[in-house]
């Protein structure tokens, strides 16, 4: 799963996104949507990270929504 995946569906993954980050605002998520980067750097600030965890932490949600999704199909 990639960034791109993640805005197509953005309903859910907001969801998703808040569940696995407590500190993340409703409507900042809805403001950085569109940009990983402005995303991660939000991530850094509102969950006390550095930029390079905040990165890790996005490609360890993506890996793991990438998973979700596989066994999903799968189940089909």
């Amino acid at each position: 799963m990639n960034w791109s995946d993640i805005q197509s569906n953005w309903a859910v993954c907001a969801s998703r996104l808040e569940s696995r980050f407590p500190k993340l605002d409703r409507h900042e998520l809805w403001k950085l949507r569109r940009s990983r980067s402005s995303f991660e750097a939000y991530l850094a600030q509102s969950h006390d990270l550095t930029l390079g965890e905040a990165r890790e932490e996005v490609e360890d949600f993506l890996f793991i929504e990438g998973l979700a999704r596989e066994l999903e199909f799968e189940r089909v």
